[in-house]
């Protein structure tokens, strides 16, 4: 008889993964069928922010990794709704476009800069799909959505209109969070900080009553002319002689009050501090605890205000340098530490934040807090440690959501205000609304029945948008059957950094919205790091593009990459070596399967001893791979399959049974029991591992055992004894003995040698003796 390889391929070639996507395509294998009979089982997919080139390789990976939740979920036999989209609004946009057309938000009118954030999103979307479709995603490219289209844009503003009548939304003057270079207001979740280094200046202040000097130290002395009071902390013997005297601010002359307070911290500079508006988040809240009369110094473009008098006209880094000048040539500075700051910063820009008092759109969160962190409590986060995260953000909580931006390229704040009272005017739902150049669609004031209106420039944070993903997948007030299908979703896949943002903001607007939490499920893949621990940015110049690494290594090392290196909620570190050195595995894979290609597939067979123990070793391996699939934790099988594959599999069983596989000395019967179990574990081993390395396990199913997917089949079942599992170890160690031995005497391993067989490993006797040639 004859052993020819159906795989008649010496090697895997990734080419080929182009052509089995196609075919995926064609035959519509992926399609989801909403009028299923299985349970349903939907992802919240996280569409993608196309913010410049190149795409994040840790981003790609994060993908890879939500595809392997859609692939699990089917080979558990539920139905799969996998939708794609592209989240094309908000501020990264516009700065992109800035900088790719070399043009200002500030020079061009609106419909122009506009029509430039299309154009460049267009091109960035474009390679975001293909990159997907690269990776293998199975998900709806057929249907994907955009965050900017009018449909999406329209539920937006359908959610603003409605949670304004619920008196959810309201405009209030505040001081607010304000990115100089981005030119709008920011929440407090889009702050990061960073030390940076800074000025500690101690100046000298006059005790009105007594005419004595008062040290204050201070990194913002550019805001002298914005004090309101002076605090000193109530334990603090140095000052208890000053309690409730009067300071007057040098240069300008004013009197304030010195105040105890235990926001005071005795051991910073002097121990005494200026309560400005603003210089912190400390000043806003005593301004608010105390009732202080707020003096804007710093206005929108970052300049400051008149009150600054011999500064007013200057930018906050040459207002500081000219003011600490000043002080200096009159003899008010004490001295001047250089200090390391934990400085407020843009989380897009890293340019440090002002407090500016201004009107905005606020969406009520703080009365939420509690419900929402019952909502938390009830899902199910992968990995459990995350929850935290989100519930530390909630109990941070302390103002409502600023949602307006002063930007152009997002969602339109629907609402129109009398020319004449200034009364907004909300409209009804469904158009999608553009007052800063639409009609109104009002005839007359309902306050007081003026004809004329202003409509608001002023667009919606970006996150008012992403945070109704859930509703949009689902058709929300626009196909009620579909929507109660498949409402709550089951699964919201996304990264760790953006907990308190989408993932805090999407739970607050759909319990707001539908009275229900928008998921069951939360999985929260970590940070991809650079090969030194440290996070890629493109300013950092550390992004690695994961297009060339995907032509030269093909999806599924790419992916099997992302699998075995990440662990659940974990930062990974990505690196082309290690990406080479997975390969290895599908190279073996692929021998493998040459190998078990070239023998038939017996149904019926007596298994002796060596088939039963790798049988049981082959339920371990479903069990363990189970155990991470449940959990979306393909860390766990990724590991498990190559250890099981390489380490056991082929270096031991396959070494064993070769001879019998090829009928040297065997019964016909053992022949078929070994060539039974060899396709057996292969078959095993593919469909375990389809959810990963989806490419090369279709190619060598379809090659070797269905025409139909293996992505249409389900999980195998752990159905084998592992009672001679127990003999693993001893197994191992007497055939890495046997091999030592042969090394050491200058022996191949086909040349005999004389051993003895230990009593436990008899039951393998006659393999063992072939496979070492033992005499």
């Amino acid at each position: 008889m004859s052993f020819n390889p159906k795989i008649v391929e010496k090697a895997w070639n990734p080419e080929i993964e182009r052509e089995i996507f196609y075919q995926w395509e064609k035959e519509g294998i992926y399609k989801f069928n909403i009028n299923t009979q299985r349970e349903i089982f939907s992802i919240d997919t996280p569409p993608p922010y196309p913010s410049g080139r190149p795409w994040h390789i840790g981003a790609a990976a994060h993908y890879s990794q939500i595809d392997m939740i859609a692939r699990t979920a089917r080979m558990m036999n539920y139905e799969v709704y996998f939708p794609i989209g592209i989240d094309r609004n908000g501020l990264p946009v516009e700065l992109y476009t800035e900088k790719k057309y070399k043009v200002s938000i500030r020079d061009l009118p609106r419909e122009k800069f506009i029509e430039l954030c299309k154009h460049a999103l267009d091109e960035l979307e474009a390679e975001m799909i293909e990159i997907m479709k690269m990776m293998g995603l199975s998900g709806d490219f057929e249907n994907y959505y955009r965050t900017d289209s009018e449909d999406y844009r329209r539920l937006t503003q359908t959610t603003f209109i409605e949670l304004w009548k619920r008196g959810l939304i309201y405009e209030a003057t505040r001081p607010n969070n304000y990115c100089l270079d981005c030119g709008t207001t920011i929440a407090d979740a889009e702050v990061s900080y960073i030390e940076q280094p800074s000025q500690l200046v101690y100046i000298k202040f006059k005790i009105k009553e007594s005419n004595e000097d008062l040290i204050i130290a201070t990194t913002r002395p550019e805001l002298l002319c914005s004090c309101q009071l002076i605090i000193v902390h109530p334990e603090d013997q140095r000052y208890k002689h000053i309690h409730n005297l009067h300071a007057i601010i040098p240069i300008y002359n004013r009197e304030v009050e010195i105040k105890p307070h235990p926001s005071a911290k005795p051991e910073f500079g002097s121990g005494v501090a200026m309560i400005c508006s603003y210089g912190d988040y400390t000043d806003v809240l005593l301004f608010r605890e105390l009732g202080l009369q707020e003096i804007i110094a710093i206005n929108e473009n970052g300049k400051i205000t008149d009150v600054g008098g011999i500064i007013a006209g200057l930018t906050v880094n040459e207002a500081r340098k000219k003011i600490i000048d000043e002080l200096r040539n009159r003899g008010l500075i004490v001295k001047i530490e250089e200090i390391k700051h934990r400085t407020p910063v843009c989380e897009r820009s890293r340019t440090p934040i002002e407090i500016i008092p201004m009107k905005e759109y606020y969406l009520k969160q703080v009365d939420q807090v509690p419900i929402l962190k019952k909502l938390v409590e009830s899902m199910i986060f992968h990995p459990e440690a995350h929850r935290q995260i989100l519930l530390d953000w909630l109990n941070s909580i302390k103002i409502d959501w600023a949602i307006s931006r002063r930007r152009y390229y997002a969602t339109e704040i629907p609402v129109w205000y009398c020319k004449k009272c200034g009364e907004p005017h909300v409209p009804e739902p469904g158009p999608y609304y553009l007052p800063w150049k639409d009609k109104p669609p009002f005839d007359k004031c309902n306050r007081c029945g003026n004809n004329e209106f202003i409509g608001d420039t002023r667009t919606l944070d970006t996150w008012v948008d992403s945070s109704i993903s859930p509703l949009y997948i689902s058709e929300y007030l626009r196909d009620e059957k579909k929507f109660n299908i498949l409402y709550p979703t089951t699964l919201r896949p996304q990264a760790k950094d953006i907990i308190r943002t989408w993932l805090h903001y999407t739970i607050l607007r759909c319990y707001q919205l539908t009275n229900k939490a928008p998921f069951k499920h939360v999985w929260i893949m970590g940070y991809g790091v650079d090969e030194k621990g440290e996070r890629m940015s493109k300013s950092k110049g550390n992004v690695i593009d994961p297009i060339p690494i995907l032509k030269k290594y093909g999806a599924d090392a790419f992916r099997l990459w992302a699998a075995s290196e990440a662990k659940l909620g974990s930062d990974f570190r990505c690196s082309e070596k290690k990406i080479a050195a997975v390969k290895k595995f599908l190279t073996k894979l692929w021998n493998i399967s040459r190998f078990i290609s070239c023998f038939p597939q017996p149904i019926e067979v007596n298994l002796i001893p060596s088939d039963k123990w790798i049988l049981g070793e082959l339920s371990k391996l479903i069990n363990d791979c189970f155990e991470g699939y449940r959990d979306f934790d393909f860390y766990i099988p990724a590991n498990k399959i190559r250890e099981f594959s390489w380490n056991l599999f082929a270096s031991h069983y396959i070494e064993m049974v070769k001879a019998r596989a090829y009928g040297l000395g065997f019964s016909s019967e053992e022949q078929k029991a070994a060539w039974y179990t060899l396709h057996t574990c292969l078959k095993t081993i593919l469909l375990l591992s389809a959810p990963i390395i989806p490419f090369i396990t279709e190619y060598i199913w379809r090659k070797l055992y269905s025409n139909e997917s293996i992505h249409k089949q389900l999980f195998p079942e752990a159905k084998w004894s592992i009672e001679l599992t127990s003999l693993t170890k001893s197994l191992i160690n007497f055939n890495s003995k046997v091999w030592n031995m042969k090394k050491e005497k200058g022996l191949s391993l086909k040349d005999k040698i004389q051993i003895e067989i230990p009593n436990e490993l008899k039951i393998f006797e006659k393999d063992l003796k072939v496979m070492h040639n033992i005499v």
